[in-house]
């Protein structure tokens, strides 16, 4: 367990802790002075139009360290937000989900480390948290039903509060759940009430954001007066999004996708995605509740063009809304990094492959 820690203290520790990892060593005052650009100051009503990328090196039983280079890259292309989705079973010990692994939380402190330096809101998820997860194998206890997993849960977000505590909201922020599925209204209020008690009891401040039922994709109106923002998605056609995707059933036998596109009885253009997608979070928020997307992208096997015209009417209505955003995910399938996308001409970029035309598109909507 952690005690209590100030700001200046969390920044010597994990300076000291970067240097024994082989990094840089910075003191606290130097962190400070290395911030790229003054991050704008979120509350949980009103959330600032943060742009950015998840990044997955704890996601899904993987545990590798963050990349500093990356932090820096995303600051320098103009951008200032990472969600990090991870997996709690990459800090426990001996399959013990009430024992803590110490290198792997300073890995976490790492990633903090370098959100400030580089000018990068730090987004800490829990994509699989004790209790739930969309991924599979699912959780033996559910959080919504099980005693045990909410308590496990809640000391897990108590253990990180105390870490960070001290760490400003324009800095860090922390996103419970990813996607819970269809579950009952009634229990998520009661279970995101449980774990931010739990935060509250050791950070009052802290900015905490919930992704929305069914998927991240219905606008969580029960969680008003639990002072935390939400988070929505922009997978939606999933006929667009996962074309082809090797874990959706069935989505090697769908059609090529073109956009606008008609998907059952729905044709789904961007007037759709207004209603649909934009309409009922904007309701939210007007009962006090700030609003994000927490992730979006299309998986690369649809055709680039089609990506490109959906992603700009996506970009377009979130804009218009005043929202920030999240692609999933900086390096990979949906990115703009090595995706290997078929149709694409990438341009060899710090010995990576750019998606040039996918990270213009993105940058025209930036700010």
């Amino acid at each position: 367990m952690q005690t209590p820690i100030s700001r200046r203290t969390f920044l010597s520790r994990t300076a000291a802790a970067g240097a024994g990892l082989g990094l840089v060593h910075f003191s606290g005052t130097a962190l400070v002075a290395a911030t790229a650009k003054a991050l704008p100051e979120p509350t949980a009503s009103r959330l600032p139009a943060w742009r950015g990328f998840n990044l997955l090196e704890k996601f899904n039983g993987r545990n590798d360290r963050f990349r500093e280079e990356e932090f820096e890259w995303i600051g320098e292309l103009g951008f200032n937000f990472v969600r990090l989705p991870m997996d709690y079973r990459m800090w426990i010990e001996d399959n013990d989900w009430t024992k803590f692994r110490e290198p792997t939380l300073k890995e976490i402190d790492e990633a903090v480390k370098f959100g400030e330096k580089h000018g990068i809101h730090v987004c800490l998820n829990f994509h699989r948290a004790p209790g739930y997860t969309v991924a599979q194998p699912p959780e033996a206890k559910p959080v919504w039903s099980d005693d045990e997993a909410l308590r496990v849960c809640a000391l897990h977000w108590a253990t990180f509060a105390k870490r960070y505590q001290g760490v400003p909201n324009r800095e860090l922020s922390f996103n419970l759940f990813n996607e819970p599925a269809k579950i009952d209204p009634a229990a998520h209020r009661k279970v995101v009430a449980r774990l931010v008690e739990a935060i509250r009891g050791h950070d009052k401040e802290r900015l905490i954001i919930c992704d929305g039922r069914e998927w991240g994709n219905v606008a969580p109106t029960e969680l008003v007066g639990l002072g935390v923002a939400a988070a929505t998605r922009g997978y939606r056609p999933s006929h667009v999004s996962h074309y082809k995707a090797s874990w959706v059933n069935g989505a090697d036998q769908w059609p090529e996708p073109a956009w606008p596109i008609k998907e059952g009885e729905t044709l789904w253009n961007k007037e759709t995605l207004r209603e649909r997608q934009i309409a009922p979070w904007k309701k939210l928020e007007a009962q006090g509740v700030g609003v994000m997307v927490g992730e979006f992208g299309a998986f690369n096997r649809t055709p680039h063009k089609v990506v490109l015209a959906w992603l700009r009417d996506n970009l377009d209505l979130w804009k218009q809304a005043g929202w920030g955003w999240a692609l999933w995910n900086f390096s990979g399938g949906f990115g703009i990094l090595d995706s290997s996308r078929a149709d694409v001409k990438y341009e060899d970029w710090r010995g990576r492959k750019l998606d040039r035309e996918m990270l213009e598109l993105l940058q025209q909507f930036k700010s």
